[in-house]
């Protein structure tokens, strides 16, 4: 049986994720800013404070998406990533080539940038377990 080891961090950071493809066509534009800090959870706590519509609200569901998926794989061991809260607070969009997916990527960038300067570290599990020894085994 493997062991469920688990990821996280120790320290708040501010990481941009920014993706930008051009191809033929439309091209592809995602640009967040997201605080990442530790938090008292399962798994991670979305949450945003975007100002001015500088990412539209329409993209705050990718946005988390990318995050949830992201998460899935910490930095240190690949190990699944618990106790953060990650704010969107910033960043650009495209009126044309912006889109869920462009968005979905950019957080996963910025999780990829932020989180090795956040102090992660291993979290090992810890397990309770009780023995029974029939008497007739017992020494004295």
């Amino acid at each position: 049986q493997k062991i469920a080891y688990r990821e996280t961090i120790r320290k708040k950071v501010s990481a941009q994720g920014r993706y930008k493809k051009q191809s033929g066509g439309h091209g592809q534009f995602g640009d967040v800013w997201i605080e990442f800090e530790p938090y008292d959870c399962d798994g991670i706590e979305f949450a945003e404070r975007v100002v001015g519509g500088s990412v539209p609200k329409n993209f705050f569901p990718a946005v988390e998406k990318g995050l949830r998926d992201s998460i899935k794989k910490g930095v240190l061991a690949g190990f699944p990533t618990v106790g953060i809260k990650a704010t969107l607070y910033d960043g650009s969009y495209h009126p044309v080539d912006s889109s869920e997916m462009s968005f979905k990527t950019a957080a996963s960038l910025a999780y990829k940038n932020g989180i090795p300067n956040a102090s992660p570290v291993l979290l090992e599990p810890i397990y309770s377990l009780k023995v029974k020894v029939p008497d007739a085994n017992m020494g004295d």
